[in-house]
């Protein structure tokens, strides 16, 4: 029988090799046209990866948290862009795996599992990203159906997505609901409102989405009505998830720059003899390499705690905020290395450069980050006497 670890490394080699085979040779051309790769997407259905984290009762692959962020730096290394497909449907199906009703895991879950139906979360708004008390959607209640005003933004997949993780005001305080949706931009009373574009982070749509008056029934809030003002609470837990995936993102990013830079700084010739050779360069590999492995470890060990069921705000949130510094700081270094072909769109240097600073920013920056860290540590070691 197959242990755990191996099962892990079988299904990241195989998602390597995806990588190698109909990725790289297509992700720079793509992320340049801003494509969306419906076709890479549909080989990710076709492995389970929708599934990853959802339990096999529902039809997933039932594999752990430490798996899935193999999987995600694999993608990320590939195209960063590809770990965002996944990531807002895996933090949606979390969502429900965690916090839903039983009815609710039956109802959402095989399809999500499947690829069939696809989630996306939806927290922020124009004027409440990292402040969630100045949320302003709202659901009102109207017999057994609650409706919903207000607008959404940097809603990733959102066109695409059939299932939404929503956040919403009601009576009893922020309420998680779960909004199924036919894809496209319309949809009763739902709109793609506006396309957003971005310095990197393409191919894949980020968008803002309007609720005017869109009807859902009661059983549509997540956890039943024991869910009710407690959404907060819900997705706080699954921006943990998020951070850790944001980690491995930036571990992602960060190992491609890093190994496109050891390879060419062993290739390219300078005063006779390859750059790699020069002190200078080799201070800087030096850092690279122990940034990528400081980053990687950080993420694991977040990733093993959150799968143990421990708290982990403060462990999320250093993993997020090193990894993706590190992504950022790999990335203009590895195009320093590279000199001025690092800056063409010759290589894939100048969208790593693009990409990275998307972790730093997103599931809240690293500014809250720093609190987070900063206040978990002061409560777990409060001034004795």
């Amino acid at each position: 029988m197959s242990t755990d670890r191996e099962i892990r490394a079988e299904l990241v080699a195989t998602v390597r090799r995806f990588v190698e085979r109909e990725v790289l040779p297509v992700a720079s051309d793509m992320e340049r046209c801003d494509e969306y790769p419906t076709a890479i997407v549909a080989g990710m259905r076709e492995m389970g990866l929708f599934g990853i984290t959802i339990p096999e009762a529902y039809g997933g692959l039932g594999l752990d948290l430490p798996t899935y962020i193999g999987v995600i730096e694999e993608l990320a290394a590939g195209w960063m862009s590809l770990s965002g497909v996944l990531n807002t449907h895996v933090m949606a199906a979390n969502l429900i795996k965690m916090n839903g009703t039983e009815e609710q895991r039956e109802r959402w879950l095989p399809r999500m599992a499947s690829g069939e139906l696809r989630g996306c979360l939806s927290l922020s708004e124009p004027d409440a990203g990292s402040d969630t008390s100045a949320l302003r959607c709202k659901a009102e209640r109207d017999g057994d159906e609650y409706v919903i005003t207000g607008t959404k933004a940097w809603v990733t997949n959102g066109t695409r997505a059939g299932i939404v993780a929503l956040a919403a005001r009601t009576e009893e305080g922020i309420t998680c609901f779960i909004v199924e949706k036919k894809p496209g931009p319309t949809f009763e009373g739902i709109t793609v409102s506006r396309d957003i574009t971005k310095l990197g982070y393409k191919g894949i749509e980020t968008v803002e989405m309007s609720y005017d008056g869109h009807r859902m029934g009661s059983d549509s809030v997540l956890g039943g009505p024991e869910g009710l003002g407690r959404g907060q609470h819900f997705i706080l837990s699954a921006l943990e998830v998020g951070r850790i995936n944001i980690a491995a993102r930036s571990v992602g990013v960060a190992r491609a720059a890093f190994e496109a830079a050891i390879r060419y700084a062993q290739e390219r010739e300078t005063f006779g003899k390859p750059i790699a050779q020069h002190q200078l360069i080799q201070a800087k590999i030096a850092d690279m390499g122990t940034q990528l492995q400081a980053a990687r470890l950080l993420t694991e060990h977040a990733a093993a705690l959150k799968e143990a069921g421990e708290r982990c705000d403060v462990e999320a949130g250093m993993a997020k905020l090193f990894a993706s510094e590190a992504a950022f700081t790999i990335a203009t270094e590895s195009m320093r290395i590279h000199g001025a072909v690092g800056y063409t769109t010759d290589l894939p240097i100048e969208r790593y450069f693009r990409d990275a600073p998307l972790m730093i920013i997103g599931e809240g920056t690293n500014e809250i980050q720093r609190l987070v860290i900063a206040r978990g540590l002061l409560n777990r070691y409060p001034l004795e006497g």
